[in-house]
């Protein structure tokens, strides 16, 4: 078998082709990568195999990924050969993010360029990057002019049959349940991210892609063909309208392919996603204003019909002090003592900014209005104009359930159209996020999950609740904002069977630039005042996060920190009570912080309220309800 080693030690050494002795590995020297040839000659097929130096040696993780693409006109995955590897060269970049996991980041990787021809002579560049945190690779075609077609994109991804899973079977809405599989037990059509680990639970890897632009479509896996490899699949043609296949104009480069890599703790805590995306295309941010919101839908399915309702969220936006309130559906037909322009300047006059709700109008089912305002760019710009002058801070756009390339372009246009005008974005019923919170900052947060407001569609959520917000810190919400609408204590249509203490953690596990707080008034209204005084100060934007501890499924405690203080949420998902012993090693040595700690009372729905003083290493006791969970806040002691 033909190998070019890319992964042999830290050290970087580049060497003539033919002596097989180019070496690329992440900087830290851990993971690493090879490149193959499937018939061990410089002419063929091509994938790369990944593996991690442990203590106790190497361990391949993936097995194979194979590569290449299929255009319209010709093969670019058989019959390729080999020309030439670049010097490995090191990329170093840092950028602060206004909201996410972390404020300053670091895009700091390895990288090297293979350089393929096949038979037509045409050129395929793979762009391949080893980061502390995992990899990332994309297809260039740097030569030509025009567009052509890619029929089919070839990656694919071989896990062991021995490991774990957790997969989210496909939905162009993206809001299934995750399944954990311990096998390749289901052949079918699985969404991103998809979460995998050695059967020894050590190590993690996620697969996503990041960057995806107009030049291409979002993607999904399919093991349907194999059971054991995960092949990027193109949209269904039935998903939405256009092309199911790309086209493509040369010169060119695909969204890059991402596999996060590490401990539990490593995956979770990684911006891989946005390191390898754009950078902002925004000179001037100042207008991006991460927060929290009142929303009536979940309580008020039509409530924005209703001039009073508006108000009576308005008015819990003021007593929490959440800068924001939406207006979701139907605003468009308010009545009830008033009018939208009535409802704004209620707001406006009250110290609250609003934001509103649009159909995309693309799905010829969803008829909610109001509808194609967003639809050409002749309306989105008419309607940001008049929402700048209203004083309407962003807009959710919601219904476009498909991926293909003609949808993504209408996603970037949004985007662009809308920083025009200072106007922050919200995407629902949409795809997961592909890095461009990076690109577009004022991208505060996606849907693409199967939130609280499906307590409103049926008893599913009530029974897989626990688990489901158990597995989602470790899936979905690795790879970007997400609105979940957590942090209900009442019941909408059907009930909850988890305890205050674990909804309330939500607010804290759960990250999304926008976080829109679904309860009515009187849920948080009602609540203790330690309680409520937490949720005022809940912060949208992290400077760090960090997994304390967890397993999907089963139990998860996580920090995170908003300059000096540091909030903590925890949850149980299992049906049996617990009792966890917290410490703070992220605390700085020989400072102590006053811990307010909000725990699973004697039931569900009262809390066990604590106020202590703590240092790095004080052993705290939580005991979790089954179902439970418990938030707290460190700050300095002055």
């Amino acid at each position: 078998m033909k190998l070019i080693s890319l992964f042999l030690s830290s050290a970087l050494v580049l060497a003539p082709l033919h002596a097989q002795t180019t070496s690329i590995a992440s900087p830290d020297g851990r993971i690493g990568v090879s490149l193959h040839n499937r018939n061990g000659s410089d002419v063929g097929s091509w994938f790369l195999k990944v593996r991690v130096d442990r203590p106790a040696g190497s361990m391949i993780i993936i097995p194979r990924i194979t590569l290449g693409l299929s255009l319209a006109n010709q093969d670019l995955s058989t019959n390729l050969r080999l020309k030439s590897t670049s010097a490995p060269k090191t990329i170093t970049e840092n950028y602060t993010a206004l909201h996410g996991k972390r404020s300053h980041c670091t895009n700091a990787a390895t990288e090297l360029v293979a350089t393929f021809e096949n038979a037509q002579r045409t050129r395929l560049d793979i762009r391949i990057r080893a980061y502390n945190d995992g990899l990332a690779f994309r297809y260039e075609l740097p030569r030509g002019t025009g567009t052509t077609m890619v029929m089919d994109e070839r990656t694919s991804y071989e896990i062991p049959g021995n490991a774990l899973r957790w997969l989210e079977p496909w939905t162009p809405g993206n809001e299934n349940l995750y399944a954990a599989l311990r096998a390749d037990s289901l052949q079918q059509q699985w969404g991103l991210p998809a979460l995998f680990c050695t059967s020894d639970s050590v190590h993690w890897f996620i697969i996503h892609e990041s960057d995806v632009d107009r030049n291409y479509c979002a993607t999904k896996l399919s093991n349907a063909t194999e059971r054991s490899h995960y092949k990027v699949t193109f949209p269904d043609p039935q998903d939405g309208t256009g092309a199911s296949t790309p086209a493509i104009t040369l010169p060119w480069h695909s969204p890059w392919r991402t596999v996060i890599m590490g401990s539990l703790a490593d995956v979770t805590a990684s911006t891989l996603i946005d390191d390898v995306s754009r950078p902002s295309i925004l000179k001037k941010t100042d207008w991006i204003r991460p927060g929290l919101a009142s929303w009536n839908y979940w309580s008020h399915n039509h409530g924005t019909r209703d001039f009073k309702t508006v108000c009576e969220f308005t008015d819990l936006a003021v007593k929490m002090g959440w800068p924001y309130t939406l207006f979701d559906w139907e605003w468009d037909a308010m009545t009830n003592g008033g009018d939208l322009e009535d409802a704004v300047k209620y707001a406006r006059d009250r110290g609250i900014t609003p934001l509103m709700w649009y159909n995309a109008g693309v799905e010829p089912w969803a008829t909610m209005t109001p509808i194609d305002r967003m639809r050409t760019r002749e309306n989105r710009m008419k309607e940001f104009a008049w929402l700048q002058k209203l004083g309407v801070a962003g807009v959710k756009v919601d219904f476009f359930s498909s991926e293909k390339q003609e949808m993504i372009r209408y996603y970037l246009d949004i985007l662009e159209d809308a920083a025009q005008f200072r106007m922050m974005v919200y995407f629902h019923g949409c795809l997961v996020p592909r890095g461009w919170t990076r690109t577009y900052p004022h991208l505060m947060t996606h849907e693409g999950v199967r939130g609280a407001e499906w307590y409103n569609n049926g008893p599913d959520l009530t029974t897989t609740a626990p688990q489901h917000n158990a597995i989602l810190p470790f899936t979905r919400n690795v790879i970007g904002p997400m609105d979940y609408t957590p942090v209900t204590f009442t019941n909408s249509q059907y009930p909850h069977t988890t305890s205050y203490g674990h909804e309330l953690a939500l607010g804290v596990l759960f990250e999304s630039g926008i976080q829109h707080m679904a309860d009515r008034p009187a849920g948080y209204l009602a609540l203790p005042d330690t309680v409520r005084d937490f949720l005022k100060t809940l912060p949208c934007a992290w400077d760090d996060t960090q997994l304390l501890e967890g397993f999907p499924g089963r139990d998860v405690i996580m920090a995170r920190r908003h300059g000096d203080d540091w909030y903590i949420g925890g949850l149980n998902a299992e049906q049996v009570e617990k009792s966890k012993t917290l410490t703070f090693p992220f605390l700085p040595p020989n400072t102590c912080y006053t811990l307010t700690l909000i725990a699973d009372g004697a039931y569900d729905s009262v809390f066990d309220v604590r106020t202590l003083t703590v240092e790095r290493s004080s052993p705290v006791a939580v005991r979790l309800l089954r179902r439970g969970g418990f938030a707290a806040r460190l700050t300095p002691l002055k």
